[in-house]
């Protein structure tokens, strides 16, 4: 999930950067404070709400992510708005750190006051990692107003994403699954040995290429990550989850999807493996698969251009419908 990038953050911001500096990166077209259940978020908008195709929106992951981590899908905005928004408790959004609001169905209720306050009738949504989360819950209640949906290395349950990580752990070299089981234990090794083996893990199956320095420099610029509430909703460790999260279970929502306006997508290496996201787009009657190659979990900042142009197509396609 977001932890993935969180608490590997020093790694990734470590990362050889990318080209893409601080101001290669439009401004916003619109920026608001929007009123929703618990407090604002911040919203940012590129491109004509009015336009004649639908928006879409993207749900970043965590809990406690930012949207920064999705600039490189500004390109989008030459056919349509493009909406990033901070969830509550993240980025540039008000920081109440109530966890009475660290709850699913708030978080559901409040992509759908970003949808009414926009005054949009239809829109794509594309939710990645937790995000996905939100996005599941979102299109099985909320059908009628999407123009499609994107699952984007999605968390669909609890059980299916410990797995997947128990199984990539098991992928990694001898010697890093050893210090990981160290770092597990009550006495554990020192910090740099912890820290860099799950520094191995991330830059296998969360991001291969760094984040940008425009990414990196607006991460900063919103307040940084909210590690708090990822605690309190997963836990501490990739590998086995303590929070609310824990018992999370969204595979019966499934059945439920708009499968033809539905895609699954996911980097070739990522940490919610395509092998367990496939099976849940088969589960989905009608909706379709997408893989990025060369991309890992963090497909957005790995593999920007071609991720863009997956989802050009796929919303193309899905315009009219």
């Amino acid at each position: 999930m977001f932890r993935a990038l969180f608490l590997a953050g020093l790694a990734l911001l470590a990362a050889p950067a990318l080209a893409r500096g601080p101001g290669s990166y439009p401004a916003p077209t619109r920026e608001e404070m929007v009123a929703v259940p618990g407090g604002r978020v911040y919203v940012r908008v590129n491109g004509d709400l009015n336009g004649p195709l639908p928006p879409v929106v993207f749900l970043h992951g965590g809990p406690g992510g930012v949207s920064a981590t999705y600039l490189d899908a500004l390109p989008l905005a030459d056919e349509r708005a493009v909406i990033l928004y901070d969830q509550l408790d993240s980025g540039r959004s008000d920081r109440p750190g109530d966890p009475k609001n660290w709850k699913v169905a708030r978080f559901i209720d409040e992509l759908e006051a970003v949808r009414t306050t926009l005054g949009i009738k239809r829109w794509h949504v594309v939710g990645h990692s937790w995000g996905g989360t939100i996005a599941l819950e979102y299109a099985a209640r909320h059908a009628d107003v999407l123009a499609s949906v994107v699952l984007a290395s999605p968390l669909i349950s609890t059980k299916s994403w410990l797995a997947d990580a128990k199984i990539l752990r098991a992928q990694l070299p001898r010697a890093i699954q050893i210090d990981l089981d160290r770092c597990e234990r009550h006495q554990s090794p020192p910090n740099e040995i912890c820290d860099a083996a799950m520094t191995a893990f991330y830059k296998a199956y969360n991001g291969r290429a760094g984040v940008s320095d425009g990414v990196r420099a607006d991460i900063k610029a919103s307040g940084g990550l909210n590690d708090r509430i990822y605690m309190a909703m997963w836990g501490k460790s990739e590998f086995s989850s303590t929070g609310t999260l824990r018992n999370y279970n969204g595979e019966p929502l499934l059945a439920r999807l708009p499968g033809e306006r539905t895609l699954f997508m996911v980097g070739q290496y990522d940490e919610a493996r395509p092998e367990t996201v496939g099976r849940f787009a088969a589960r989905t009657p009608g909706a379709e698969f997408a893989v990025i190659p060369g991309a890992a979990h963090g497909t957005f900042t790995d593999r920007p251009v071609e991720t863009v142009a997956i989802l050009r197509a796929w919303m193309e396609r899905h315009d009219s419908l």
